[in-house]
């Protein structure tokens, strides 16, 4: 049986979401602020996270320990705002993604799940 992160194409698809996803939040006013000025390790820890939640290898716990998504988000104030910038960023980039209608939409109900776990506004 194939997992996700096979039927996108592996690390590669990751990479690429994260990078796509990035570039959207260097242009976002409501969502740069939260970000740290260098944002390539962000971006590499984001396509190792997801990578490894859809079935690919374990680097991100290997490097990082247990990704505790809501406590290292703690630090940031996460409101509404936030969230939707953030939804629509990632939406959007997976929009661009070339994944199939289904594993599009299964991506999008993570991410929607995802943005309100880190609502602490």
């Amino acid at each position: 049986m194939s997992s996700v992160y096979d039927e996108l194409g592996g690390q590669a698809f990751f990479d690429a979401l994260a990078h796509r996803f990035y570039e959207r939040v260097e242009a976002d006013s409501v969502l740069r602020p939260l970000y740290p000025d260098d944002l390539g390790p962000g971006e590499q820890h984001l396509a190792q996270f997801l990578a490894q939640y859809w079935g690919g290898p374990t680097t991100y716990s290997d490097e990082r320990g247990h990704p505790r998504l809501r406590m290292r988000h703690a630090p940031f104030v996460i409101g509404q705002a936030q969230r939707d910038a953030w939804y629509g960023a990632m939406a959007a980039s997976v929009a661009e993604s070339g994944a199939g209608p289904e594993l599009q939409q299964q991506l999008l109900d993570y991410f929607a799940m995802a943005a309100d776990h880190l609502v602490n506004e």
